[in-house]
């Protein structure tokens, strides 16, 4: 175990130097996000279901590859082989989309995709082995290294968005190119000094004492509660992707952006700003919450804390729909403070949801499958986000009331099933916290 041996309160340095790495792999994926619908439609002149399609289907496939690289980190190559991979990949996309030609666009997604695949699951697993088992300090590990996820994200769609939507997308592209190759580079800089052996060898090499050994009763109940809250996630970020597509295109058509002191009115691509913003500033104080609550014996359950995160999604989707009632009666903008709002309720839902479930991943898995259930995590967002996007394709057929009124009803209607199950989860961690 790397760096467990830090002191009780504080973090190991990897944690600060995975959430650099992870900052800039972020600002790179969020940079491209925030303008790639943007740019299908204005650009490539695609329609609004042929754009929302295409999202779907990439931001989908980013979270099924996981699993493979999971796979191939756990048996062959290590955690942080794949993230090296998986980084020069993504920059090779990245730089790819500056060529304005369909080959190398969809060329480009492949490569995104793929290097996601091993990078993603990697680096999560990687922040978990730098804690021993039950350490206190994982789910505020985990929160402090998204941070470094949102600090990026906050970024990114200001430098690229701003940059394709007012000077050209291919400049958008090459910034997050360039975020890309600084987290790689940050990553080989400082790899060996401040990450020891974590994530260095194959999961399977490191536990290759039990690795013959069945699967005991209690470890497939574990794991059987990471398959179970995966699929609670679906509701999620089926709802919170709309972010990069409905709300983008609603803060497009529908919001009022006019600065008036100067006239002028800011990207559309900027709202996507607002999440990561407000998830830096909310973060460390949800990682100081839970670790409070753990010291004094009340720490909600990670099912409690999930379904907590659900009903909170679904209060900001609730927001958009009075919004959108106000767009569908008067035909009228409306005020930005709608859409704030509606990111202000989905971010604290998150911070109570993704985090604590990436930790909660590295707390049930035994070693030898790691990072594979690390993929199978993310997997859900593969469903999530495909789900999302094809919805989103539908933006324009209906009216915006009953186009959020969906998200509310189907994340509403998920939050209370997961509210019932919370006991029985409980009982199936054994003892993990």
């Amino acid at each position: 175990m790397a760096e467990s041996a830090s002191n009780n309160s504080g973090h190991p340095p990897g944690l600060y130097l995975l959430f650099t790495v992870e900052m800039w792999e972020r600002f790179s994926y969020y940079g491209m996000r925030a303008i790639l619908v943007l740019y299908m439609v204005k650009s490539l002149a695609f329609n609004t279901e042929k754009a929302g399609s295409i999202y779907g289907w990439y931001t989908g496939l980013v979270y099924l590859t996981p699993m493979i690289g999971g796979y191939l980190a756990d048996r062959y190559l290590g955690a942080r082989k794949c993230i090296t991979i998986g980084a020069i990949l993504m920059a090779i996309g990245e730089f790819s989309l500056m060529i304005p030609s369909m080959p190398f666009f969809y060329s480009a997604l492949l490569f995104l995709i793929i290097g996601n695949g091993f990078f993603k699951p990697n680096i999560s697993t990687t922040v978990g082995k730098l804690y021993a088992q039950n350490d206190p300090r994982r789910d505020g590990a985990f929160t402090i290294f998204y941070m470094g996820i949102n600090l990026g994200a906050f970024f990114s769609p200001l430098i690229c968005g701003t940059l394709g939507e007012k000077i050209g997308w291919k400049y958008g592209f090459c910034a997050a190119g360039i975020g890309m190759i600084a987290g790689l580079l940050t990553l080989l800089w400082g790899q060996n000094k401040y990450l020891g052996d974590a994530g260095k060898h194959p999961g399977m090499q490191v536990s290759k004492d039990q690795k013959q050994e069945p699967l005991t009763r209690e470890e497939k109940q574990r794991i059987a509660v990471i398959f179970i809250l995966a699929f609670f996630v679906i509701f999620f970020w089926a709802s919170f992707e709309q972010a990069g597509s409905s709300l983008t295109l609603f803060a497009e058509k529908s919001t009022d952006r006019v600065i008036s002191i100067v006239n002028w009115e800011f990207p559309a691509s900027w709202f996507q700003s607002v999440n990561p913003l407000l998830i830096f500033a909310l973060a460390p104080l949800f990682s100081m919450l839970w670790l409070k609550l753990a010291k004094a014996g009340r720490e909600p359950s990670t099912p409690l804390k999930m379904a907590t995160g659900l009903g909170l999604l679904t209060l900001g989707m609730l927001v958009m729909v009075a919004a959108a009632k106000m767009v569908d009666t008067t035909g009228n903008r409306v005020g930005l403070f709608w859409l704030m709002g509606c990111y202000l309720l989905c971010t604290l839902g998150e911070l109570c949801l993704s985090p604590i479930g990436l930790s909660l991943v590295t707390k049930l898995s035994p070693i030898r499958f790691g990072s594979l259930l690390m993929g199978i995590w993310f997997g859900s967002n593969f469903l999530a986000n495909l789900i999302a996007g094809l919805f989103a394709g539908q933006y324009d057929s209906m009216s915006k009331t009953i186009f959020f009124m969906i998200p509310v009803a189907t994340a509403g209607s998920a939050t209370i099933v997961l509210l019932l199950l919370v006991k029985s989860l409980r009982k199936w961690m054994h003892g993990v916290h």
